[in-house]
């Protein structure tokens, strides 16, 4: 493949603590991998076309950990509600129709086309327990150049009749679709998703764990989420004080799942989450619209559990990364306030590396322009935030982007070495 070369004020946090930025400089990349960042063309690359942005920033591609793409149809709808009644209201009857598959692809194309626009390049995605549904999705995020893990949610219990599958049916569908799917795509491959353990019997969880280890699969669900949700897993499984060791005894918890929410994880469970190596989806719209909480995200980094963002669209109702990185610095002063200011809130650098590189981690060498990732961009054009008279550093316009940008200043987008 043909290297790649892009020209503009190149920025990314190889660390979260700060951003390392490269005005008027070029970032190179072979076999879909970036070789380095340089202020002058190297002679070896003289006769390689360049795609010149000019003074526009270059970013990582915005990783969005948690989303659902079926409730891409009514986000922005139930807002007053708290989560359990917005589930039966709006969620579930909405997924129900995703049987007909001419209606899932009408929404399918709009959600992907929603997330390319919005600068997403790496999202982890449920579907619906509809195998066809699923399988149409992957091959539209393929299409769109999307890179994801996307599951076919398993619910077998304390479901609607019309959205619920028996246990043997749950399993046998769900193996099936990973067999059809698991090779098929590039950029799009299954993950086991149960939806949440409450709509999950014991006999599917641990299936579910048999089917990931089976396949080497990655895992994505919810975890301490909710108090009536989790009410509900101490009274199913009084041998646990918390949904992480519930998990793990389904061998769900690994190196390669992520799990959103963790609002109220008890101490024991933030440590089982850091030492299985579970990411993490922090959603911080979402958290706030379905009422569940504010969840401790600064204890999480420092005690070294992985974090990445999530739109949770419809929870959250915009599926903008950036919007994700804006409201997890504001959630986290709320979060300051209410710890009587011990919680120090987030950093905009940091709240940049949990949508870019602290996400991307998840799909390998990923979010980052470091040497030997691989190249996931966005090409942000940020005049229209900014006036003749503004005198902004390169941080300064990258905070801005964070906090005013949408999807008219996104020009260009390359996922894994290509342009999308």
């Amino acid at each position: 493949m043909n290297p790649v070369i892009l020209h503009g004020t190149i920025v990314h946090t190889p660390t979260k603590e700060v951003f390392d930025c490269h005005p008027d400089s070029y970032l190179i990349s072979e076999d879909c991998k970036v070789t380095g960042i340089f202020q002058e063309l190297p002679e070896k690359y003289k006769n390689v076309p360049v795609l010149d942005y000019g003074n526009s920033l270059i970013l990582p591609g915005l990783c969005d950990m948690h989303v659902h793409a079926p409730q891409f149809v009514y986000r922005g709808l139930g807002i007053d509600l708290q989560l359990m009644e917005w589930l039966d209201r709006y969620a579930f009857p909405t997924e129900a129709r995703f049987a007909d598959l001419s209606y899932a692809r009408i929404y399918y194309e709009a959600f992907a086309d929603a997330l390319a626009k919005n600068g997403t390049t790496r999202a982890v995605i449920f579907g619906t327990l509809h195998a066809p549904a699923t399988e149409l999705l992957m091959e539209i995020l393929e299409k769109k150049k999307i890179g994801a893990y996307v599951g076919k949610i398993n619910m077998d219990t304390l479901s609607p009749d019309y959205l619920c599958e028996t246990p043997k049916q749950s399993l046998a569908d769900t193996r099936k679709w990973i067999e059809d799917t698991k090779d098929r795509f590039h950029l799009v491959k299954p993950a086991v998703t149960p939806r949440f353990i409450p709509t999950c019997s014991t006999s599917v969880l641990e299936g579910l764990g048999k089917l990931a280890q089976e396949f080497d699969l990655p895992v994505h669900s919810h975890i301490s989420e909710d108090l009536g949700e989790m009410s509900i897993v101490r009274d199913r499984y009084p041998q646990y004080d918390n949904d992480g060791d519930v998990y793990d005894h389904f061998g769900l918890l690994t190196s390669h799942t992520v799990m959103a929410h963790f609002i109220y994880p008890t101490r024991h469970e933030m440590e089982l989450i850091k030492e299985r190596g579970v990411t993490i989806a922090h959603c911080p719209q979402s958290n706030g619209n379905v009422a569940a909480g504010i969840p401790p995200i600064r204890q999480m980094l420092d005690l070294g559990v992985k974090v990445g963002l999530g739109s949770d669209i419809a929870g959250g109702y915009s599926v903008s990364i950036f919007r994700a990185m804006s409201e997890a610095v504001y959630l986290s002063k709320l979060q300051w306030l209410r710890s009587e200011k011990k919680d120090s809130f987030l950093s905009v650098p940091e709240s940049f590396y949990l949508g870019t590189k602290g996400g991307g981690q998840f799909f390998g060498k990923v979010g980052s322009f470091e040497t030997g990732y691989e190249l996931d961009a966005i090409v942000v054009d940020d005049r229209s935030l900014c006036v003749p008279a503004d005198r902004l550093s390169t941080e300064e316009r990258v905070e801005r982007v964070i906090h005013l940008a949408d999807d008219r200043n996104i020009i260009s987008r390359f996922v894994a070495g290509e342009q999308a």
